[in-house]
């Protein structure tokens, strides 16, 4: 698996970033969003259990992300067709404000080393990248757990404060360096 201090991996992805099937296909690569810091978090497959969970807090949290100069993606490796039919029959994806990339062929998750070796889907992983493209923050949970976007955000604001931050430090706390 790609951890910090790893470039994050070059990608071309379809990404579904609404609910109108003639809007919602674009394409999407890390260049995309040049000079950004990057959220990319994914997870097993559409139309389960504990992943809409996740993708709402991360939607719910983007405005946040944004304030922070970072661009919020999710992944799974479905189709961006069933991207969007979870979005369009899902009550709290349905004004879902981030894009759902289609790693259809696992290329992304292949390169990022997070499949689960049993079930070939990703596992819920997490990555904060910075805006030269390196992996700052790596996380990857089991398929049952599902993760806390504050937390990540927490991280977010640790990490660009580029000093020393003592553990469960938030934003506006004095950091030790």
């Amino acid at each position: 698996m790609l951890t910090v201090g790893d470039r994050f991996p070059e990608f071309r992805l379809t990404g579904v970033v609404s609910n109108d099937k003639d809007t919602a296909f674009t394409p999407i690569e890390r260049s995309t969003y040049a000079g950004k810091w990057l959220l990319v978090f994914f997870w097993p497959k559409d139309f389960t259990f504990v992943c809409p969970t996740e993708i709402k807090e991360f939607g719910a949290a983007a405005k946040d992300f944004a304030d922070r100069d970072t661009q919020v993606l999710g992944a799974s490796i479905d189709s961006e067709f069933v991207h969007l039919a979870w979005r369009q029959n899902h009550a709290d994806l349905k004004d879902l404000p981030i894009p759902m990339l289609s790693d259809l062929k696992r290329e992304l998750s292949t390169a990022l080393g997070v499949l689960d070796k049993n079930e070939g889907v990703p596992l819920r992983a997490t990555f904060l990248v910075d805006p030269d493209g390196i992996i700052r923050f790596a996380s990857v949970n089991d398929l049952k757990v599902g993760r806390n976007p504050k937390e990540v955000l927490r991280v977010l604001d640790a990490l660009q404060t580029d000093e020393l931050c003592p553990c469960n430090w938030t934003k506006g706390q004095p950091t030790l360096g």
